[in-house]
């Protein structure tokens, strides 16, 4: 009984000191698909902010040029109506 024990601890043993290269490269092979996929959406997703970040900024601009106008329209009338109100007296 020892025997085959003893037997069994060895093939085991042999069985842990097999060659795994095809499955590490396999593995490492997935790990480096894995993190340039990951990479890339992360570029991907910065890229994306990046373009609602411009997007936002020229809305921005362009209602700060809306307002400006308004206000020079508004201070026409302002001056319009304090013309009228200098002839009116």
């Amino acid at each position: 009984m020892k025997k085959i024990a003893l037997v069994a601890v060895l093939g085991l043993g042999l069985a842990a000191c097999q060659n795994n290269a095809a499955d590490n490269a396999t593995s490492t092979e997935n790990t480096i698909e894995t993190e340039a996929a990951a990479d890339t959406n992360a570029a991907l997703n910065a890229t994306d902010n990046l373009g609602a970040t411009a997007d936002n900024a020229l809305d921005a601009a362009g209602n700060a040029v809306e307002n400006a106008g308004e206000a020079v329209s508004n201070a026409a009338a302002d001056v319009a109506n304090g013309q009228d109100n200098v002839a009116g007296q």
